[in-house]
C-alpha cells in the first residue's frame, strides 16, 4: 500500500519530563483528543498530524515511562501496545523523545525499543538549552552508532519539527538493527530461549517472561505462551534484568563519551538558588500559600468582567426567544428551560478556565514537581505515599483523572486510601456552586486589599485538603498500613511556560468540562422544566384562578400577583412534589423544597446544580433577572426572612464541599478497585459527613 493511501501510525514515547506532551502539541496543535484506552481508565490522547500532500500521520501519546521494565499499570500500556502487531494502534514508527541533559538516562528506553525491531526515531528535545548549558553533540556521529536518525528540536521556539515530519514520513528507510545486543548477558539462557520459540523474536519473549505479574495483562493470543518456559525464579529474572540496564548504560556511556560534550563551567546556579528558596521548609509553604491566594483572588476578580457579559448575553437571548418566537410550549422550554439552564453553566467558564491557566502554568514552569516534594513529607505522616500529592493536586482540576492517575502508586493500600480521600478535594465542577452561593451569603468587600468572597474561596479549598489528609489518617489506622513508601519525583528545569502548550491545556480542559457538563445539563434542564411545568392535580391547572380568588379584596400589583402564580403552581408541580417529598429530612440544614430538588439533581454532576436552580427559578416568570438576583430575592415561607441568608449559605457551601455527589466519580472508583465496596463505602461515608457538618453549621450560625 503506497503512502498517499495511508494513514502513518505513530507513536511517541519518551521519559516524564523530557517534553513529550510538547512536541506533540506541536504536530498536532488543537487537532487532537483525548479519551481512554479501551477498558483501562488512563488516558489516552492521539491527535493528527499532516506530514506532505495526502499524507497524514495518526500519533498516539503514550504514557510517560522510564523503561520496558514496567512498574505500573499505565507504563504497562506501553509494553503491551509494542508487543501486540494486532493492536489496531499498533505504530509504523516509534518515536523517542529525550531531553538534551537528560539523554543518557533517556537513550535507556531507546535501545530497549529498537531491540524490538520497529523502526525508531530519536528526537533529542530542548536544543535551545544547549549553550547555555555548554553541551555540544555530534548529530551525525550519533546517528551512526545508534543506527538511527534523529531530530535535534527545540519544542519551545518550534524548531526541528518539520524534521520529525520528514523523517516520519521517510519512515521505510529507518533501520531495524538493534543497536544494542541484550542476549549477552547470559548466552546460555536466551540461546535455550530462542531455541524453545524458534519462530518468536528474542527481546519480545524476553520482556513477557519479565513483566511483573502484578502489574501485566498482556493478551496471550497475541503473544507468545511462555508459562511452560519456567527455567529461572522471580528473583533470578530481577538480577538479569539489572545486567541488562547495566549493559545497556555501558553501551549509552562509550557512545555518549565520542559524541556528547559538556561544559563543566557553563552557569547552573538559578536553579539552584531558586530551589532552596521554593522548597525551603518555611518560605516554601509560604510561597505556595501565596500563590494558591492569587489564584483565588484572579477567580473572582479577573473574571468579573467576561462573567456580567455572558450573564447579558444570556439574559438577552432568552427574550429574544420569547419575543421571536410562538407562543406555547415550545417557545417556554427554549426561553425558560434550555438558555437559563445553560447559561446558567456557561457562565463559569471565565473562572473554570482562570483554574486551568493556572494549573497549566504551574505544571509548565516545573513549580508543580516542586510543591510535591515540599508536601512529601507532611503526607506520609498521613499514610499517603509521596505519589499520593499529585492525585490531590490534580483533584482541584477533576476527581476522575485524579482516581485515574493514583496508577502510579504501588503499593495497594496507599492507592486505595488515595482513591478514597481524593474526591474530598475540590473539583472545578464545585467552583460554580461555591461562587454563586459565595456571592449571595459573603458582602463583597475587602480586608487589606483582599477580597471577602475570595479568602472565603480559598477557605473552602483548604476545608477540601484538609478532610483528604483528615480521612486519610483515619484509613492509615484503620488498614494498617506496615510498608514503608519510597518516594522519587524529578525536579525538571525551571521553564518560562510555552504559551501553546497552556492555551491547549486551557481550551482542552475547558472544553471537556463545558461539554461533559453540557450533556448531562441539557438532559436535566428539559427533564426539570418539564417536571416544573406540569403537574398531577387541578391545584397546578388552575393555580391562577386560585391564587387571584386568594387575593380578592387585597391590593397587590401584576408582577406582585404573578409571581406569586408562578410560586404557587412550581409548589405544585411534579418537581415541587418531589421537593416536598425531601424536604422534612433537608429542613434542618436551612433548606426549602426548591434546594432539595437542586441536591437531589446535582447527584448526576455537582455542577448541574447552578443550571437546575436556573431552570427553577426562571419557570413561570417574565423577568429576565439573573439567578443570583431570583436566589437573592427567595423568602423563608417558615421565617419570613430571606432564604439564602449566611447560616443557609455556609451550610450549603459545607455540604457541597464535603459530599460525594459525582456519579462519575463514584464509577471510576468502582473501575479501580474492582468492585462496589469501596464506592459504596466513601459514598455513605462522604454523604453522612457534609449532612452532620451542614447541621451543625446552620444551627450554630441561624
Amino acid at each position: 500500500m503506497s503512502l498517499m493511501n495511508k494513514q502513518i501510525k505513530v507513536a511517541l514515547i519518551g521519559n516524564p519530563n523530557t517534553g513529550k506532551t510538547s512536541v506533540f502539541n506541536q504536530l498536532t496543535g488543537l487537532n487532537q483528543k483525548v479519551g481512554n484506552y479501551p477498558g483501562i481508565t488512563v488516558e489516552k490522547k492521539e491527535g493528527v498530524c499532516k506530514l506532505s500532500r495526502g499524507v497524514k500521520a495518526h500519533i498516539l501519546d503514550l504514557p510517560g515511562t522510564y523503561s520496558l521494565n514496567a512498574t505500573s499499570l499505565d507504563e504497562n500500556l506501553v509494553i503491551e501496545l509494542l508487543l501486540n502487531k494486532k493492536d489496531k494502534d499498533y505504530p509504523d514508527v516509534a518515536v523517542v523523545i529525550t531531553d538534551v541533559e537528560n539523554l543518557k538516562r533517556n537513550l535507556l528506553l531507546f535501545t530497549q525499543i529498537k531491540d524490538l525491531k520497529l523502526p525508531t526515531i530519536l528526537v533529542i528535545n530542548m536544543a535551545d538549552r544547549m549553550d547555555r548549558k555548554g553541551i555540544s553533540l555530534d548529530v551525525a556521529l550519533l546517528e551512526k552508532k545508534l543506527n538511527t536518525r534523529i531530530a535535534l528540536v527545540s519544542s519551545r521556539k518550534g524548531t526541528g519539527i518539520d524534521r520529525i515530519k520528514e523523517l516520519i514520513l521517510d519512515y521505510r528507510s529507518l533501520s531495524t538493527e538493534p543497536c544494542v545486543n541484550a542476549s549477552a548477558i547470559d548466552r546460555t539462557y536466551f540461546d535455550s530461549l530462542q531455541n524453545a520459540f524458534p519462530d518468536q523474536d528474542l527481546y519480545k519473549l524476553w520482556l513477557v517472561i519479565t513483566q511483573d505479574a502484578n502489574f501485566a495483562d498482556l493478551n496471550r493470543h497475541t503473544v507468545p505462551d511462555t508459562s511452560s518456559f519456567n527455567t529461572k525464579s522471580r528473583s533470578e529474572l530481577k538480577r538479569l534484568q539489572q545486567k541488562e540496564a547495566i549493559h545497556r548504560y555501558q553501551f549509552i556511556n562509550n557512545t555518549l563519551k565520542d559524541t556528547y560534550t559538556t561544559d563543566m563551567h557553563a552557569a547552573k546556579g538559578l536553579r539552584a538558588s531558586l530551589d532552596r528558596i521554593l522548597t525551603h521548609k518555611v518560605w516554601g509553604y509560604v510561597i505556595f500559600f501565596g500563590i494558591l491566594l492569587l489564584m483565588f483572588q484572579a477567580i473572582f476578580n479577573w473574571s468579573a468582567y467576561p462573567m456580567d457579559f455572558i450573564d447579558e448575553s444570556f439574559a438577552s437571548l432568552s427574550e429574544w426567544a420569547k419575543g421571536i418566537l410562538p407562543a406555547g410550549v415550545f417557545t417556554d422550554l427554549i426561553s425558560e428551560g434550555l438558555i437559563p439552564g445553560i447559561g446558567g453553566v456557561v457562565i463559569f467558564i471565565p473562572q473554570i478556565a482562570f483554574l486551568f491557566l493556572f494549573i497549566a502554568l504551574l505544571e509548565e514552569s516545573g513549580y508543580m514537581s516542586r510543591v510535591v516534594f515540599l508536601m512529601d513529607k507532611g503526607m506520609r505522616r498521613f499514610g499517603l505515599s509521596g505519589k499520593s500529592v499529585v492525585p490531590l493536586i490534580s483533584g482541584a482540576a477533576c476527581a476522575i483523572p485524579a482516581v485515574m492517575a493514583t496508577r502510579n502508586i504501588e503499593n495497594w493500600k496507599e492507592r486505595l486510601i488515595t482513591i478514597l480521600v481524593t474526591p474530598f478535594m475540590t473539583c472545578s465542577a464545585r467552583l460554580p456552586v461555591y461562587l454563586i452561593i459565595i456571592a449571595l451569603v459573603i458582602p463583597d468587600k475587602r480586608v487589606m486589599g483582599l477580597n471577602y468572597q475570595g479568602l472565603m474561596l480559598m477557605i473552602l479549598y483548604l476545608l477540601g485538603f484538609l478532610a483528604a489528609v483528615g480521612s486519610a489518617y483515619v484509613l492509615h489506622k484503620i488498614l494498617k498500613t506496615k510498608t514503608k513508601p519510597f518516594f522519587v519525583v524529578e525536579m525538571p528545569n525551571y521553564k518560562i511556560p510555552l504559551l501553546k502548550n497552556v492555551v491547549i491545556t486551557v481550551v482542552e480542559k475547558t472544553k471537556s468540562f463545558v461539554f461533559g457538563a453540557g450533556k448531562i445539563i441539557l438532559a436535566i434542564s428539559i427533564i426539570l422544566w418539564f417536571l416544573a411545568s406540569n403537574g398531577p392535580s387541578e391545584r397546578f391547572d388552575n393555580a391562577e384562578e386560585i391564587v387571584t380568588e386568594h387575593h380578592q379584596g387585597t391590593v397587590i400589583s401584576e408582577e406582585e400577583l404573578q409571581t406569586e402564580i408562578a410560586s404557587y403552581q412550581l409548589e405544585n408541580s411534579y418537581i415541587g412534589i418531589v421537593g416536598k417529598a425531601i424536604e422534612p429530612a433537608i429542613r434542618p440544614l436551612g433548606y426549602d423544597w426548591k434546594i432539595g430538588i437542586a441536591l437531589v439533581s446535582s447527584f448526576a454532576a455537582r455542577e448541574v446544580f447552578v443550571g437546575t436552580l436556573a431552570t427553577i427559578y426562571s419557570v413561570g416568570s417574565e423577568e429576565e433577572d439573573t439567578i443570583k438576583n431570583r436566589m437573592a430575592k427567595e423568602i423563608n415561607p417558615a421565617t419570613g426572612e430571606k432564604l439564602f441568608n449566611l447560616a443557609t449559605g455556609v451550610s450549603l457551601l459545607l455540604f457541597y464541599a464535603f459530599a460525594m455527589q459525582c456519579m462519575s466519580t463514584v464509577a471510576i472508583v468502582k473501575r479501580e478497585t474492582n468492585g462496589w465496596k469501596w464506592p459504596i463505602i466513601q459514598l455513605v461515608f462522604m454523604s453522612a459527613f457534609a449532612y452532620i457538618t451542614a447541621l451543625i453549621a446552620y444551627q450554630v450560625l441561624k
